[in-house]
């Protein structure tokens, strides 16, 4: 997944998060980032663009009526209430996957829209990591305690149809310092790429493959960015 998001600029993030290489220091180093910078450096100084960023993730039609969440000083926090289900909100390189070598790379801003039922098994995972993150845990003892959390029970996974949008022509995902295509992450139980054609020579769609305690990512490009004006043709497929 860290091929992909650095590529996004990936959530590759694509979230989310194989995605291509996002500058020499990281080419040259394979592990940039090997603890969490100051947490202040995670936040976004003005409020109002961190709302404006989770927002563009998707078209206006889905967010102007979404909850936007931005990043406080123990997590993540509600700034607008919704009337739709979806959820917009600025990723931070800990969303990543575990294995990832900018995992605590703090100028990671991945800006998602969850759909209702990526909400609801999704965006609880976030949602603690996050607090994980804040308040010190090691990216080991976050492994460790979403273990304990999948075998509680507390943390599920994916559900049927969840997904995000990532329609974002701003942010940063990876620290490649822009966005990689506009397109859709889909969340799905490990072992289920495969029936999507991902990751084959020609196919537009990539996939991450999931494990115990992190989904299947498949990404979807698509034309446009949420504000309607067209990205970039894909690239040849290079995971």
């Amino acid at each position: 997944m860290t091929n992909q998001r650095k590529a996004v600029g990936i959530l590759a993030s694509a979230f989310l998060m194989a995605l291509s290489g996002s500058g020499s220091a990281q080419s040259q180093d394979p592990n940039p980032y090997p603890a969490m910078a100051p947490a202040e450096q995670y936040r976004m100084a003005n409020r109002d663009e961190e709302i404006a960023l989770a927002r563009s993730a998707a078209p206006p039609s889905v967010s102007a009526d979404a909850e936007v969440l931005v990043l406080g000083s123990h997590g993540y926090e509600t700034a607008v209430k919704g009337k739709n289900g979806f959820v917009c909100f600025v990723e931070r390189s800990w969303a990543g996957r575990f294995d990832e070598s900018g995992f605590w790379n703090p100028t990671d801003r991945s800006p998602n829209c969850y759909n209702p039922p990526a909400v609801r098994t999704e965006l609880p995972q976030i949602l603690k990591r996050t607090e994980w993150a804040l308040a010190g845990a090691t990216r080991q003892q976050m492994i460790e305690r979403a273990k304990a959390e999948f075998a509680s029970g507390h943390f599920k996974a994916p559900e049927a149809g969840a997904y995000s949008f990532m329609l974002s022509k701003n942010g940063s995902v990876g620290g490649s310092g822009g966005p990689w295509l506009p397109h859709i992450m889909l969340f799905l139980p490990p072992g289920q790429a495969d029936n999507w054609g991902t990751n084959l020579e020609g196919s537009p769609i990539s996939a991450v493959e999931g494990n115990a305690v992190e989904a299947t990512l498949v990404f979807i490009p698509v034309r446009t960015w949420s504000d309607g004006s067209l990205g970039p043709l894909p690239k040849k497929h290079t995971m």
